[in-house]
């Protein structure tokens, strides 16, 4: 049991400046070869006047777009593609570390009942 809790807390353990490698790896299975569309970012004020960046953010727009609305599957993969940390990382850590200590009181406390006599 030990070994079960080890390892969900070292996938589930938030890094310092980024995601965990649980949460890589739903990303990565969503698009390995990371051809899925991606959302335009927001225009600046200098883009507005730029026709050919205005065209591009168009196209991509709709590109996008075309794929998210050709089926559930597509738009499952890019939630999961872009799926981000379910709670704050600082938070995360706690739940995490308050799992782990409780599992090993748990095993603890398994392991000290003496076994039954026949």
């Amino acid at each position: 049991m030990i070994w079960i809790v080890a390892v969900v807390v070292l996938l589930f353990w938030p890094g310092s400046e980024d995601r965990s490698i649980a949460v890589k790896t739903v990303n990565w299975v969503a698009d390995p070869m990371q051809t899925l569309p991606q959302e335009p970012g927001d225009f600046t004020m200098a883009d507005e006047d730029d026709i050919a960046t205005v065209e591009a953010h168009d196209a991509q727009e709709t590109a996008y777009e075309k794929y998210y609305a050709s089926s559930s599957f597509a738009r499952l993969r890019i939630h999961m593609r872009d799926m981000d940390e379910p709670f704050d990382p600082s938070t995360e850590r706690q739940v995490l570390a308050a799992i782990a200590f409780l599992a090993a009181l748990l095993v603890w406390r398994l392991s000290g009942k003496a076994a039954p006599r026949e």
